[in-house]
């Protein structure tokens, strides 16, 4: 008879002034099928509400509750302060406005039976938006990358990348990495989760998108000028997450995939991150922020492709070890 190693399993969540949703995501990990070895919440030193809230739930809470303060704005920080005290041997991730459905946990811990998996992770079901896609987690050859794990439906698979608020990796691959310091902002700091991703799979890991392994994404405020996906347009964050991708996929790509990315996103890019290209059919659209969205994308362009060429954070999937054979 084959024994059957079942990981231990931290959870991870940054939160930063949501305590009324950090609550109903609490009790929801709590109450998981498959309780986790601890709950470590991330949080900044001066967030007094999230303090407090901690205080009034933990006792009513069947798993231990730790908190890693910071000192240091962005969710990077926050989660860095939290992977330090993770005890387990995967660490789940999850944002303080999602609820993890019942069964997350005890998903997340089966996905890993499979030695070579690095990391696993499912779909956000969001309040307003619906529908099924197959194409998620995918970066294109030439760098554009594909999310969708809003919407994904259909069997497991492989992708290159997962998404923070439904996630989980081995620890000693999160250890080795770190969550990545030179991504700008002051609260989400998008696109860390290709930071993370990309490393790995470049070092053979295999990462698993499973549309079972499910959170409620609830969408809640975020109290910084981030509101990129809220429906808000503002030049600061645009340009923030724009270098952030860009510093990202440079380090990822290599020769001629590099020059056909910078390309692409200079002449091209999207809706959201707009090319050159792009410009006139904002335009056509009605799009009243059309040539600032373009500006903004074009100095964050300019700015993370400075920043790749001053420090490059070379060999990340280096430090990582190679999954078994």
């Amino acid at each position: 008879m084959h024994t059957v190693n079942v990981p231990t399993v931290s959870v991870l969540v940054p939160s930063w002034r949501r305590p009324e949703s950090l609550a109903r995501c609490l009790r929801a990990l709590s109450a998981q099928t498959a309780p986790p070895l601890e709950i470590v919440v991330g949080v900044r030193a001066d967030d007094a509400e999230t303090g407090a809230a901690l205080d009034a739930l933990e006792p009513a809470l069947r798993v231990p509750v730790v908190r890693a303060p910071t000192d240091e704005p962005g969710v990077i920080a926050a989660m860095n302060a939290a992977l330090a005290r993770c005890r387990g041997d995967v660490v789940a991730l999850t944002d303080d406005d999602a609820e993890p459905r019942p069964d997350w946990l005890a998903r997340i811990g089966a996905a890993f039976a499979d030695p070579r998996v690095g990391g696993v992770g499912g779909r956000d079901w969001q309040p307003l938006e619906r529908g099924d896609r197959t194409d998620v987690g995918r970066v294109q050859w030439f760098g554009r990358v594909i999310g969708n794990h809003h919407l994904g439906a259909g069997a497991p698979r492989p992708v290159d990348v997962l998404k923070g608020v439904d996630a989980a990796f081995r620890a000693p691959l999160l250890r080795a990495l770190g969550f990545d310091t030179r991504l700008e902002g002051e609260g989400a700091q998008m696109f860390w989760e290709l930071a993370l991703c990309l490393p790995l799979r470049r070092a053979g890991w295999t990462l698993v998108y499973d549309p079972a392994i499910a959170v409620d994404h609830h969408i809640a405020p975020r109290h910084d000028d981030d509101q990129r996906h809220r429906g808000v347009f503002a030049a600061r964050p645009q340009v923030q997450a724009v270098h952030n991708e860009t510093l990202v996929l440079l380090g990822h790509q290599r020769g001629l995939a590099r020059l056909a990315y910078l390309t692409w996103a200079l002449l091209v890019g999207t809706r959201g991150e707009p090319g050159l290209a792009q410009l006139p059919r904002l335009l056509l659209r009605g799009d009243a922020h059309a040539g600032a969205r373009w500006r903004a994308t074009l100095a964050g362009r300019i700015r993370g492709w400075r920043h790749w060429m001053r420090e490059p954070r070379a060999g990340a999937a280096a430090r990582v070890q190679h999954p078994p054979a």
